[in-house]
């Protein structure tokens, strides 16, 4: 057993719902046989959620997460390419 101390930085661990979050949409809407992309921009550009299908909880998931923040994560995981 180590004494040491963990850091969770807050930003990894949004960072990490987004992803999984984007992931399970994308899958979900692949699946009903959108565009993933299309679709997703739809909503983040609108904020409109019926951009995004209610298959497998997808609309409810992602709309807890406020749109602000995917771009972010979109924009930071973009720009450390």
């Amino acid at each position: 057993m180590t004494e040491e101390t963990n850091i969770f930085d807050p930003k990894d661990i949004n960072n990490n719902l987004v992803k999984e979050t984007l992931e399970d949409v994308k899958e979900a809407l692949e699946e009903r046989g959108y565009n993933s992309v299309n679709q997703l921009v739809g909503y983040l550009i609108s904020g409109d959620p019926g951009y995004i299908s209610n298959y497998k909880e997808s609309r409810q998931k992602i709309t807890k997460i406020d749109r602000t923040d995917i771009i972010e994560c979109l924009l930071r995981y973009y720009l450390n390419k």
